[in-house]
């Protein structure tokens, strides 16, 4: 045996040395050196680099591919909608009447050029992704210490319209690219560029170039000139800046680099482009049209969401009534911008966004930002950011039902911390001690933490837990990092989440969803959907009598407190808490009387301090100018739980519009009160029924009746 074992031993280990020598003869014709080694070293770490790339790639890609899973990717914005105001008013479409659409061959051939050498030269050429382009706008850019060139291909900026929103995060151009190759592979160059001129916005409300020239120059694109041609391709940039009904003299300068733009990537000749330069386009004569964007795109958002969800069937051409109250929307556009224009260069602050919604969900307006053609990214709905103090009625909330404090409760501002992170106060010192209604009147960062430690009986996580539940029984769905700083407000909140949750405040403590949508029709009349009557009813989500006690609490921060420019009069009771973040990068106040209110919110996209803003001085001034004008002409009601003062009930196109004129707001255009509106159907329903058989054989109208029914509102009324 042991003889056995040795030879084995001594077999294998020859066997072994013998296959080792073959291998390394083997491996000997493949040696290099000198040079040769060099390149084949460099080639060895570019496959193992490439192979790391190709697997980062592929996990960045997943997310971007998971957009495109459902089969009817295309359709997804495949509906056609007209959209009413509160009052039945249409205000503008959103989506792609295919039937409506010009075939790409139909176009003029110098619009096509046009829009290639100002948007894509290399259109035919790369593979998606133009990085021949893109290197050229970084260069470019670089020189100019701005953005003065962009490098996303026509492929990219139709992945953007289709799956994207307009958010300037690294996470969307990443996402942006993938999808762009993803479409080269899908689709045609022509399909692309047919669905890119059919989505892109172009101002004035119009989207698709079609849309556009129409509405600017009153005739189908197969009929544009060359200088129109040249005026619509320069839109693409900034719809707004350059719209010919905004401001001609950029438009007519626009186009002439568009021309240029035809003669440099030798698509026209300089004697072709002369006649177009020497006559310009002058757009049809029509007034100045705001479109209030921000809301449709907003309520678009909705109505994609009740198709998907099969509430709508399989239409997908709808007429829409929303809760939009136009006047509201159109003075709330007016007062930022006169805000911004005034105050914001003192205050260092470049962009603002506001919500306004009545108690039970119901969304009158939306500004998602200053200027929508500049930027389509939606701060109001989209955008989410540090609440500051106005997140302290969350905390304050959660105190009161955890059953240790009440309004009159003393608490006693004084140096706190946790670990080593220790609050301050705005002002820099100590007030002592208070009732708890006062703390939150005065907006003390230290009893916030006080009160997340005391209602986890001493264990701030288990208090900041409390709190965080709170806010989603609210409807707060962003993610609440869950640090000692929560309590005063450093985790990010999305405005229209943060509106709806302060609605809670004055309705008795329901939860209020936003909603845009009322009344959904289709293209024949039928009734689809109809919000009262399909969604959900609102759910009491907290204790009444906590919501009640919050309320008063929040009465005296209008009163008495930070928010005391956000007072409406002594005939309107208004709830509300002021914001400010550190370093003042963000803004807010945030409000209601019982019949409506909302947030807002100033600020910077790129995170740059503000100058001292505080959320008491613009926001609190910005929201009581708004809503000034918004309680005009309309009822009001009490805030669910306060005892109404005598003139409370009375009706606002009274003495309350006499005061509303009073604190600066302009004359709102008078509006039909609900049971005028009510008689005048009633009235128009005899007359109909009298002459039914006339009207059937002549063709009548559509009347009231036949509109969308407007007792949905508690304060519904037809413009007059």
């Amino acid at each position: 045996m042991d003889a056995l074992i040795d030879s084995s031993v001594f077999d294998s280990q020859r066997r072994s040395r013998e296959i080792y020598e073959d291998f390394s003869t083997y491996m000997e014709r493949f040696h290099v050196s000198g040079f040769a080694r060099v390149a084949v070293e460099a080639a060895c770490e570019g496959l193992t680099l490439g192979l790391g790339g190709l697997i980062v790639l592929l996990a960045l890609a997943g997310s971007a591919f998971q957009m495109t899973n459902e089969g009817d990717w295309l359709k997804q914005t495949d509906l056609a909608v007209t959209f009413l105001d509160r009052y039945g008013n249409e205000v503008g479409q959103r989506g792609i009447k295919h039937d409506d659409a010009v075939p790409l061959e139909e176009y003029p051939d110098y619009l096509i050029k046009a829009v290639l050498a100002t948007e894509d030269r290399r259109f035919y050429e790369h593979f998606g992704i133009d990085v021949i382009g893109t290197a050229r706008a970084l260069t470019v850019n670089a020189r100019s210490s701005g953005v003065v060139q962009g490098g996303s291909s026509i492929t990219q900026q139709l992945a953007k319209n289709l799956f994207l929103s307009n958010e300037r995060t690294i996470t969307r151009k990443i996402n942006e690219a993938f999808l762009a190759l993803w479409l080269e592979h899908h689709l045609t160059k022509r399909e692309i560029l047919k669905l890119y001129l059919d989505r892109v916005y172009m101002g004035g409300g119009a989207f698709g170039i079609q849309a556009a020239a129409e509405f600017y120059f009153g005739k189908s694109v197969k009929e544009v000139t060359l200088a129109e041609a040249a005026m619509l391709a320069g839109l693409f940039k900034a719809p707004t800046k350059y719209a010919p009904h905004n401001n001609l003299p950029a438009a007519r300068a626009r186009a002439n680099d568009v021309l240029n733009n035809l003669v440099d990537a030798g698509f026209m000749s300089e004697s072709q482009i002369v006649g177009a330069q020497r006559s310009p386009a002058t757009p049809v004569d029509r007034q100045r049209q705001e479109s209030p964007d921000w809301y449709l795109d907003y309520a678009y958002g909705e109505i994609r969401k009740l198709a998907s969800a099969g509430k709508l069937g399989d239409n997908r051409v709808l007429t829409v009534r929303t809760a939009l109250d136009s006047n509201v929307q159109k003075h709330a556009e007016d007062v930022i911008e006169k805000n911004l224009r005034e105050q914001g260069r003192s205050y260092h602050v470049k962009q603002a966004a506001m919500v306004v919604m009545e108690p039970d969900g119901a969304v009158r307006a939306v500004i998602g930002g200053r200027d929508y053609g500049e930027s389509q990214y939606n701060r109001a709905t989209d955008g989410s950011r540090q609440p500051g103090s106005s997140f302290k009625p969350y905390v304050y909330l959660t105190a009161l039902m955890s059953g240790k404090f009440k309004p009159t409760t003393i608490v006693t501002d004084r140096p706190t911390c946790i670990g080593n992170y220790c609050v301050h106060n705005y002002s820099g010192g100590y007030a002592g001690s208070m009732p708890l209604a006062m703390a939150l009147a005065k907006s003390l960062n230290t009893v916030a933490i006080q009160l997340s430690q005391a209602i986890g009986n001493g264990d701030s996580r288990v208090g900041r837990a409390r709190i965080i539940e709170t806010c989603r029984r609210l409807g707060i769905t962003t993610p609440l990092e869950d640090t000692p700083s929560l309590p005063v407000g450093q985790s990010s909140v999305i405005l229209l989440e943060h509106s709806a949750a302060y609605a809670a405040f004055v309705n008795g403590g329901k939860r209020a969803v936003p909603y845009a949508a009322v009344e959904v029709r289709n293209r024949q009349g039928d009734l689809l959907y109809r919000h009262d009557r399909d969604a959900p009813p609102q759910q009491q989500v907290l204790p009444y009598e906590k919501v009640v006690d919050l309320a008063g609490m929040m009465k005296k921060v209008v009163e008495e407190g930070t928010g005391k420019r956000a007072q409406l009069g002594p005939d309107i009771d208004v709830i509300g808490k002021t914001g400010t973040t550190n370093g003042y990068k963000d803004a807010w106040f945030c409000g209601y009387s019982g019949t409506m209110g909302g947030c807002v919110w100033f600020g910077n996209d790129d995170n740059e301090p503000m100058n001292n803003m505080t959320g008491g001085t613009l926001p609190a001034g910005t929201w009581r100018d708004v809503m000034a004008y918004a309680h005009q002409g309309v009822p009001l009601k009490p805030i669910v739980g306060l005892k109404p003062e005598a003139k409370t009930d009375v009706a606002a196109n009274g003495a309350n519009g006499l005061k509303a004129l009073e604190l600066g707001a302009p004359q709102r255009p008078a509006t039909l009160s609900k049971g005028a509106v009510q008689a005048l159907e009633s009235i128009e329903k005899k007359a109909k029924t009298l002459g039914a058989g006339r009207q059937s054989s002549i063709g009548a109208p559509a009347t009231i009746a036949q509109r969308p029914e407007r007792d949905a509102f508690p304060t519904i009324g037809a413009v007059q």
